[in-house]
C-alpha cells in the first residue's frame, strides 16, 4: 500500500502561454488550504516560484534567438498531496517536475509536515533527535527492502559493491514522509528514492514503506512521542 494518496486537489494555473510557452503548474490539496498559515506559505511559494519560471523562460528565449537555436518550451510542475492527517499532523508529500529543453525532464520528491498544536510547518526529519538515529533505526531495513525491489526492476539480484546503483543509499539521501493506517497516530514512514539516488533514471522512484518500530519511536523527540504508535 502507497502511503501517498492525492485527496481533492486545490489547483493553481499560472504564467499563459502567450507570456511563457511551456507552463506553469502548482497545487495543493484541500485540506492544507483549511490551514489559513499554510496557504499563505504555499501561495508565497507558489508566486515566487512563477516569478523565477517566468524570469528564467524570459532569458532563455532571448539566449536561443541570440545564438541562432530552436527554443523548446520549458515546464514546471510541482505538486503538494496529502499522505495522512492525524489529530497532530498533516503530512503532506510533493513532486517537482522541471524540463529546460534538455534530453529529459527532472524530477523530485518533497515532504512537508504541519503541526496543528504549535502551528508551524516542519520537515518530517526534524521530528526526530538526528539524523543518525534516523539512519540507525530505518538503514537496514531501507536497504533490504530497497535491495528487493530493485532486485525485481532489473531481473538479478543486487550484488552491493560492484557499482554506484548497487550501494544502498544513506537514509538521509531520500525523502522521508509520515503516514498512518489509522490517522490517529504515525504508525509508518515512508522513503522516496529519486531518480540517481539508488539507480539509474530509467529505473524511476523508489518508494520504501517501514514501520514505526520501538528503535524507530526511541529516536522521536519527546515533545511529538505521543502522536506516534508502533506500526506492523
Amino acid at each position: 500500500m502507497r502511503l501517498r494518496s492525492l485527496g481533492t486537489l486545490v489547483a493553481i494555473w499560472a504564467a499563459s502561454a502567450a507570456a511563457a510557452p511551456g507552463g506553469f503548474g502548482y497545487t495543493y490539496p484541500a485540506a492544507a488550504a483549511r490551514i489559513a498559515p499554510l496557504r499563505a506559505w504555499l501561495e508565497a511559494d507558489r508566486k515566487t516560484l512563477n516569478a523565477r519560471f517566468l524570469a528564467d523562460v524570459r532569458a532563455a528565449k532571448r539566449e536561443a534567438k541570440r545564438d541562432g537555436y530552436p527554443y523548446r518550451d520549458w515546464d514546471f510542475q510541482k505538486e503538494w498531496s496529502v499522505v495522512t492527517e492525524t489529530p497532530r499532523f498533516l503530512s503532506l508529500s510533493g513532486s517537482l517536475y522541471t524540463f529546460t529543453g534538455g534530453a529529459h525532464g527532472g524530477t523530485a520528491s518533497l515532504a512537508l509536515l504541519w503541526d496543528k498544536r504549535t502551528q508551524r510547518r516542519l520537515a518530517p526529519t526534524a521530528i526526530f533527535t538526528s539524523p543518525a538515529a534516523i539512519q540507525s533505526a530505518l538503514g537496514d531495513a531501507f536497504c533490504d527492502r530497497l535491495d528487493t525491489e530493485r532486485a525485481k526492476r532489473r531481473g538479478e539480484p543486487v550484488r552491493r559493491g560492484t557499482d554506484t546503483f548497487s550501494n544502498c543509499p544513506k537514509v538521509a539521501e531520500a525523502t522521508l514522509i509520515l503516514g498512518s493506517t489509522d490517522r490517529r497516530a504515525i504508525d509508518r514512514v515512508g522513503l522516496l528514492a529519486d531518480q540517481y539516488v539508488a539507480g539509474p533514471y530509467a529505473e524511476g522512484m523508489y518508494e520504501v514503506t517501514l514501520p514505526v518500530t520501538p528503535r524507530l519511536l526511541a529516536a522521536v523527540r519527546p515533545e511529538y512521542r505521543a502522536a506516534f504508535a508502533l506500526g506492523r
